[in-house]
């Protein structure tokens, strides 16, 4: 199953959200977002005007230490038109999406991190956080537990009742809520200023800017490639045209071949075989086992094996990171173009050596046939 956008199917099927937990869970948690709800609205009154005198308390108490930077804040609206106080001085914060917890640790704020979600797994590091649980249904007793000065959440995956439960307690929630590439990066730069990183946010965000430019300039006389995206196999699922991925497939020289108001719609393979994409984009934790070879599998499969792109060897197994909004994504992007347009950026005989750049990472193998040699975030 997928990690990121699995459970965004789940909510829209409305199912899972049919009848969770019991009466004694309502309860329990009830009462405790009652009390959380208390003592926040106690260490929040007067925020912005008043300064409270404070009873002595050691530096390394969460509770007081969150106390202390609430005394001074900012009001901000977050992408999804909520309107909250945010502490100037964040110095805990929890994430509630894998990306998000991606973006955090680009920009070197991890120290910051104090909590994140069960899928939460890139870089390894992030998944020896504490955890809230999942993206879909976290806990909000764990949350309220590790006394956050801000919480980041986006729409993609995380629901909108998660944010506003946390809200009328007090703990404020950012929601971020891209549509595209560049929508991707101003989040990026937006929450960096949240978390007091604004020269990280502007380094990062303008080193992507940089290569996703030099893409551009590369393929803007190319004409585009036309792909079926499988965001999942079966029943099979691609993008619509107001996705992150289908922007992120245009700066990489591509456009979907279905064409969709729905973010994901359900497609029938007699409808692909009519359309016949140039190229069949795969990523691997949308699919099953069997498919992971580069599609070779597809051949044997009925109706697959009609389409041009698979009778061609035209699969492409693309990076994970595609169907993430995070720094990431700049990667994929990048590798997605080098599969789909090799005649823009054929390699070059250096010394006897074969090079080809891709971003700022390098690949270098012999001419005559050495196996290719990666960096490790190229590996990965």
């Amino acid at each position: 199953m997928p990690r990121s956008i699995r459970e965004a199917f789940l909510l829209r099927g409305g199912s899972i959200l049919a009848a969770r937990g019991t009466r004694q869970r309502f309860f329990t948690i009830a009462l405790t977002i009652a009390c959380a709800a208390f003592a926040y609205g106690v260490r929040n009154a007067g925020a912005a005007d008043v300064r409270p005198q404070q009873r002595a308390t050691t530096p390394a108490d969460p509770a007081a230490q969150t106390a202390a930077n609430k005394r001074t804040v900012k009001l901000v609206t977050d992408e999804t038109g909520r309107r909250m106080a945010i502490p100037l001085n964040v110095q805990r914060v929890v994430s509630l999406a894998p990306n998000l917890t991606e973006t955090i640790y680009a920009l070197g704020l991890d120290a910051k991190l104090v909590g994140d979600t069960t899928f939460c797994d890139i870089p390894p590091a992030a998944k020896d956080k504490p955890h809230v649980g999942s993206t879909q249904d976290p806990s909000l007793e764990a949350i309220v537990a590790l006394h956050p000065d801000l919480v980041l959440a986006t729409t993609s995956i995380n629901r909108a009742q998660t944010a506003d439960a946390l809200l009328k307690i007090g703990v404020p929630v950012y929601t971020s809520d891209p549509h595209t590439v560049t929508g991707i990066l101003n989040s990026i730069s937006t929450m960096a200023d949240l978390m007091d990183a604004r020269e990280q946010g502007a380094n990062l965000v303008a080193e992507s800017q940089k290569r996703l430019d030099t893409l551009h300039a590369a393929l803007q006389d190319r004409p585009l490639a036309h792909v079926l995206f499988v965001v999942w196999e079966d029943p099979l699922i691609s993008i619509g045209q107001n996705t992150f991925i289908a922007d992120a497939l245009r700066w990489a020289g591509a456009e979907s071949i279905i064409v969709a108001s729905q973010n994901w719609p359900q497609v029938s393979m007699e409808e692909v075989v009519r359309l016949q994409p140039d190229y069949i984009v795969l990523t691997p934790d949308h699919l099953e086992a069997e498919t992971h070879e580069h599609g070779d599998n597809l051949r044997q499969r009925p109706t697959w094996s009609d389409l041009r792109a698979v009778k061609l060897g035209h699969v492409v197994m693309g990076s994970d990171e595609f169907t993430r909004p995070a720094p990431g994504l700049v990667d994929a992007i990048e590798a997605l173009a080098h599969a789909l347009h090799p005649e823009v950026f054929s390699p070059q005989v250096e010394n006897g050596k074969v090079k080809m750049e891709v971003g700022a990472h390098f690949y270098a193998a012999t001419a005559a046939g050495e196996s290719w040699r990666g960096c490790g975030t190229c590996a990965r």
